[in-house]
């Protein structure tokens, strides 16, 4: 007797469902998978003794530097110095018509001696005329006469000193000499050049100090002070470190910049550094603060975000940190992390944000002042 179809394929689906419940009571329920643990070493966050510090940019100015003009008005006669010269105060530098203003000095002395012998004359009449006043000899008019001949003398030698006095400074003008010690920078006239009061001459720079001028961010301004610590390096000497120290105090901060100027009194020993030569340097706003800081081989960078991974338990987080300065194999952890947390310092490369670790052998963690490793140097 042949079954209708529909009951053919029941009796088929049934059959299928058997034997598919005695295969799994054959084979029995599955095992777990178990994540095995990755192996890392961890070291922990510690504080060491760092300068607070800030990078800065600026130039090189000379502490003082002047235009040094004719004051005298005549022909240049001789320069005795050329850009480059080093010069001491008061030295002469150039002659301007010199022969004529002596001249002219001579000529004032001898109206100035003229005055005077006139003046003593006039002294000795005046006291003739009122001795013979008091006799009733002389008449009232000769008295006044005497005196007033006697006020004129003396107000002529009064004038005539006046002008001996503005020859003889003349004279001493028209030779050009340096206000201060230090270097000509530019010789603008020359033997020839006809020059009147106000003409540039020399352009003269005193570079024994230099002033470092720079700008620093306003979030520092409570920290900037006279006397901090700044030291700076120029192109031309790679390498090589110059120090000074802060003198002067910008009071505004700069809406454009959002910064401040600040600068640096600067020795330049042996004359080596050279007015406005660009420098680079660090600001010392604090000293020996304390900085979190973790082995440099604990920071990850990957596709343009810096992280480690903090120990928790037993699994690695990864968390992202704002890092600073690079010191003996140490690098400062700006924000992130705090003292005491534990991270990894190999075995990152196979680990992954909640992933399973097994802790070996920890590094050795830094006191506060990093004995355990270089001692940091002040920067």
């Amino acid at each position: 007797m042949k079954l209708p179809i529909s009951t053919s394929l029941l009796l088929l689906c049934a059959c299928l469902l058997a034997l598919s419940a005695c295969s799994r009571e054959g084979g029995g329920a599955p095992k777990e998978r178990r994540a095995e643990a990755t192996p890392v070493t961890v070291t922990a966050v510690t504080n060491v003794a760092w300068d607070k510090t800030t990078a800065i940019i600026g130039t090189l100015y000379a502490k003082d530097e002047a235009i040094i003009a004719a004051q005298v008005e005549g022909m240049v006669e001789r320069t005795l110095v050329d850009f480059g010269d080093r010069v001491r105060s008061n030295q002469s530098l150039a002659f301007i018509d010199t022969a004529s203003y002596e001249a002219q000095l001579q000529q004032t002395k001898g109206a100035l001696a003229k005055a005077e012998a006139n003046y003593t004359n006039a002294v000795q009449n005046f006291a003739r005329v009122e001795e013979l006043k008091k006799k009733g000899i002389a008449s009232a008019s000769d008295f006044d006469q005497a005196r007033a001949q006697l006020g004129e003398w003396e107000a002529e030698v009064k004038a005539a000193r006046g002008t001996e006095g503005v020859a003889q400074l003349n004279v001493e003008r028209s030779q050009v000499r340096a206000p201060y010690d230090g270097a000509i920078s530019q010789r603008v006239a020359g033997r020839g050049d006809y020059v009147k009061p106000g003409s540039p001459l020399f352009n003269i720079v005193s570079d024994g100090v230099l002033k470092f001028i720079f700008q620093v961010p306003e979030r520092y301004a409570s920290y900037v002070e006279k006397k901090l610590p700044v030291s700076f390096s120029v192109d031309n000497y790679p390498g090589e470190v110059f120090t000074g120290r802060t003198y002067l105090i910008s009071p505004a901060v700069s809406m454009a910049t959002r910064a401040f100027g600040v600068g640096a009194l600067v020795t330049n020993t042996d004359f080596r550094l050279k007015a406005n030569t660009f420098a680079r340097g660090t600001l010392v706003l604090e000293r020996g603060v304390p900085t979190p800081v973790v082995p440099i081989e604990a920071v990850v960078s990957f596709a343009g975000v810096t992280k480690v991974f903090v120990i928790e338990g037993n699994v690695a987080r990864g968390r992202a940190v704002v890092v600073g300065r690079i010191r003996d194999g140490m690098q400062e952890i700006v924000e992130g992390l705090k003292p005491g947390e534990q991270v990894v310092v190999s075995g990152q490369s196979r680990l992954s944000d909640g992933a399973a670790v097994a802790v070996q052998t920890a590094a050795p963690a830094l006191t506060n002042n990093g004995d355990a490793n270089p001692q940091p140097a002040s920067r």
